[in-house]
């Protein structure tokens, strides 16, 4: 399973990107226009990765931060909503925006999203408001610092078994105090925090 594409943006259109990592190799991910955004002007860039195996096809979908890779999952475990139309609910609503949609049960604004009707957004908001926890620390959990850093320290994290949100809010704090600290760091001093 690929966890993450590190490589040159090669090509870069609003719905691909193409990533050539440094053996050679290029892969084409399908990415939100927010994940679009964060890679223009960028020569280089680190893609956190979902697959999508099926029969005929081998895809790949990009994202650039973890949050966002994490509602994609839980829109397309929702029944009826598929990779592509939880990448244009991703390309229409932010992710942060998304989750108060969510939580708050508005379906209005999840069925202006094309491709999803009635049914759809009652759906996503049933299947997904428990699982979405909505308060001031999700609304201001990514540092306006190195992203990459902090993914890879929150991934290090729950890999270690703590809680995704527990660790968000101790990183957060580390991160708010010193905006330069790198991966080892943080991980480190967020292990004395629990």
């Amino acid at each position: 399973m690929i966890e993450y594409i590190r490589g040159k943006v090669t090509e870069l259109t609003p719905a691909t990107a193409v990533i050539e990592t440094a053996g050679g190799v290029a892969y084409l991910l399908n990415i939100t226009l927010a994940t679009f955004s964060a890679l223009e002007g960028v020569a280089e860039t680190r893609l956190l990765v979902h697959e999508a195996i099926r029969e005929d096809a081998w895809v790949l979908f990009g994202f650039n931060d973890e949050r966002e890779r994490a509602m994609f999952r839980l829109l397309i475990g929702v029944s009826g909503v598929g990779a592509n139309t939880a990448r244009m609910i991703l390309s229409s609503i932010a992710t942060p925006e998304l989750e108060q949609v969510i939580a708050s049960g508005d379906p209005a604004r999840l069925k202006a999203v094309k491709g999803v009707g009635a049914k759809t957004a009652q759906r996503i908001i049933v299947d997904l408001k428990d699982k979405i926890k909505v308060d001031e620390l999700t609304l201001s959990i990514q540092p306006s610092v190195n992203n990459d850093v902090f993914d890879e320290a929150l991934a290090a994290l729950v890999m270690l078994g703590f809680q995704r949100q527990q660790s968000q809010k101790v990183l957060k704090k580390l991160f708010d105090a010193n905006s330069s600290i790198t991966v080892e760091a943080a991980i480190k001093r967020a292990l004395t925090m629990m």
